[in-house]
């Protein structure tokens, strides 16, 4: 069963406000329900929260009734959340830089990526190709639930609002 046109550019939109909000909903509400869902501090995984839920969310919904039309979103998914670490890794780690113009823009254009993506997977989504995909997902929001709660050392868990880029003012 193909999502038609209005429901996915609405599914898009509401993803990308919930994953807006969800950068927020710790600030406002510091507890450890809101710490599994939104990021307690500025480090790069934190950040995987506001693309994972919110992108899960809408895929769930999209294919309630079709479970196999779900498989692509969640390949589509582990790529966003490689894209979204590897991308700030590079922009924020390697390069030194911080523009919150680009963390923004990159957001929305991995949940536009996400919404695009999941049609140009051709089928059979069948076989045990998909599943170990499925329990790739699982393990990640189980990482993500643990890593919130006991973070390892390492520059993708580092709060990069106490770095020196992110205190630079621009002159």
């Amino acid at each position: 069963m193909t999502v038609s046109n209005k429901r996915l550019l609405l599914a898009f939109v509401c993803a990308c406000a919930a994953g807006v909000l969800l950068h927020f909903v710790y600030q406002w509400l510091p507890c450890a329900v809101t710490a599994l869902i939104s990021p307690v501090k500025e480090s790069l995984w934190e950040h995987v929260k506001i693309i994972l839920w919110p992108y899960l969310a809408a895929a769930l919904l999209l294919h309630r009734r079709d479970r196999t039309g779900l498989r692509p979103w969640l390949l589509t998914c582990l790529i966003l959340v490689a894209l979204l670490l590897s991308v700030g890794y590079l922009y924020h780690i390697l390069l030194g830089m911080d523009a919150m113009v680009f963390d923004i823009g990159l957001y929305f254009v991995l949940m536009a990526l996400g919404f695009l993506l999941p049609r140009l997977f051709p089928g059979p989504w069948e076989g045990f190709g998909w599943e170990l995909v499925a329990w790739l997902v699982v393990a990640v929001g189980v990482a993500v639930v643990l890593f919130t709660f006991w973070p390892p050392e390492g520059p993708l868990f580092a709060d990069l609002s106490v770095t020196p880029a992110w205190l630079k003012l621009p002159c």
